[in-house]
């Protein structure tokens, strides 16, 4: 499927709407350059899972778990990790096989170790159609 967004707004609002739908155990990658909405995707999708507390990037900490919302939240962001043994000491695993729902920032650069199913949203900037414009692509992977 293929979305387009006009705004910081309308990512956030698929973000929330795919939220809201969300179910135990689904794992989501997000692929994107930085500064096409990631984060706002991200904190819509937790404003969906009903989770109150502000949403930040885990750019340092590699995962923030969020407890409070209708199913816990797993927020990723593997930007900065250089090894995917760093993603197997933090428990990686546990996070993606739980009851919870997972968000990958950055996941292309861990492929070899996502679930063998996932939903994979792909955000790009188009500048021909304007600055604020993104298309997102979300596609599920099956392999």
């Amino acid at each position: 499927m293929i979305f387009e967004s006009f705004s910081e707004e309308d990512t956030f609002a698929l973000g929330e709407k795919i939220g809201s739908e969300a179910k135990e155990g689904e794992v989501y990658t997000l692929i994107g350059d930085l500064g096409v909405g990631k984060t706002a995707f991200t904190k819509g999708v937790a404003k969906g899972l009903e989770i109150k507390e502000p949403i930040c990037s885990p750019t340092f900490t590699i995962v923030q778990v969020y407890d409070e919302g209708r199913l816990p939240f797993y927020h990723f962001d593997v930007y900065r990790i250089s090894d995917v043994e760093e993603m197997e000491e933090i428990g990686f695993e546990d996070y993606i096989y739980s009851k919870g729902v997972s968000m990958i920032e950055w996941a292309n650069l861990i492929e070899e170790i996502l679930p063998p199913s996932y939903q994979q949203i792909l955000i790009e900037k188009d500048l021909e159609k304007g600055f604020d414009y993104r298309r997102i692509t979300i596609e599920r992977i099956e392999s």
